[in-house]
């Protein structure tokens, strides 16, 4: 998708070059303004095709040059935010903020006519408290947060990225960027620290007396982080081993909230370095944890965490063809569950859904692996 359909719902974009990556969250925020509103001043309506209102909505947006923004809200959201004479579309990915804005939540509310779904918006922000902080960006409503002072803080995307890679370059040795992905609900980067062979040392030494080795093992990390209410400013310590990316969990997190500022994020990055060995004791801890039924083990971690079966199932296959039946590790079947991110990527998944399965990947460092572990046949 060109960068020309950027207002779209469903954009995204990869980057192989830092400097192609960095310049497009510039323009970005260029393309971007923060609202102050009160929240009970907020009023919704619904597109309803084929209505006089929204006929005119179209033909507005027609004579704007501006057709297909509100064409795409028409298969979308099917909303616009009224200001004064003005109709803003709404982005999905505001609708999560809305609700919280609104104090409403429940499963029927996707399920009743968005004309109904206006109108209830409407009466409960009537009478809603305080203010609200929207986001408009790239011609839609991207997030109607929290306005008031204790509520949500603005973390720019460009400010945050370029903050991280200077500090990566100038603290430590052969860093290269891997990659950066953006959607309108989050945007993650990775770097790669080819020359810090200290931060994983312990680890392969761990690995070597038990006989596991890598060609190439390699310390990375990933930032993760939303202005639309998905994410904090998150540092996610990782590794590449052999070419496979190994999530480690253990998170350096700033919430966008509290007064959070820039000097607040440096230093979290600033203890990126020790975080290292926080994040990898969980991992060494698998050595020593003996599986004898692999392949339930597997499974029933794969169950416990979230992993679709759509990538859960491949991923055991080439286990059990690797490994078979005997008995094996936990951190072997931790390994082979990482397998599924490498499955997402072949797929051609968008890069931020890859990185929320690395988070769901993580979580099987704190399960009770011996709870898995038990014989018999078990069907996933």
């Amino acid at each position: 998708m060109s960068e020309a359909k950027v207002y779209a719902d469903g954009y995204s974009k990869s980057f192989a070059e830092e400097g192609d990556f960095l310049s497009f969250l510039k323009s970005r925020r260029a393309n971007s303004t923060w609202v102050k509103e009160a929240s009970k001043n907020l009023r919704f309506e619904a597109l309803v095709k084929d209505t006089a209102k929204t006929d005119a909505i179209v033909n507005d947006y027609r004579d704007m040059g501006k057709e297909d923004v509100i064409v795409d809200t028409l298969e979308g959201t099917q909303l616009v935010l009224k200001n004064g004479k003005e109709s803003i579309p709404v982005r999905n990915c505001a609708i999560k903020t809305i609700l919280e804005r609104a104090k409403i939540s429940g499963n029927a509310l996707s399920k009743v006519e968005r004309s109904v779904f206006a109108r209830i918006l409407n009466h409960c922000l009537r009478v809603a408290d305080g203010q609200a902080l929207l986001k408009v960006s790239d011609e839609k409503v991207s997030a109607v947060h929290g306005g008031d002072k204790s509520d949500y803080s603005v973390l720019e995307m460009d400010e945050l990225f370029s903050i991280t890679s200077d500090y990566l370059f100038a603290n430590f040795v052969d860093v290269t960027y891997e990659g950066g992905f953006f959607e309108h609900s989050a945007v993650t980067a990775i770097w790669k620290l080819n020359g810090n062979s200290e931060l994983v040392k312990s680890y392969r030494e761990l690995l070597d007396m038990h006989g596991v080795s890598f060609k190439n093992l390699t310390a990375s990390v990933r930032l993760t982080s939303s202005d639309v209410g998905i994410s904090g400013a998150n540092l996610y310590p990782s590794l590449i081993a052999d070419g496979k990316n190994i999530p480690l969990g253990s998170p350096l997190k700033l919430e966008h909230k509290n007064g959070a500022t820039m000097r607040d994020f440096e230093d979290k990055l600033s203890l990126l370095y020790s975080q290292y060995d926080l994040a990898l004791g969980k991992l060494s801890s698998l050595v020593s944890v003996i599986i004898r039924n692999p392949v339930n083990t597997m499974i029933g971690v794969m169950s416990k965490i979230g992993i679709p079966k759509k990538y859960g199932v491949p991923a055991l296959e080439k286990f059990n063809a690797v490994h078979g039946k005997g008995i094996c590790r936990a951190h072997d079947i931790y390994y082979a569950i990482a397998e599924v991110i490498f499955l997402m990527q072949c797929a051609g998944e968008s890069g931020v859904k890859v990185t929320q399965m690395e988070e769901t990947v993580s979580r099987a460092l704190n399960v009770k692996w011996h709870e898995f572990d038990i014989p018999g046949e078990i069907k996933w």
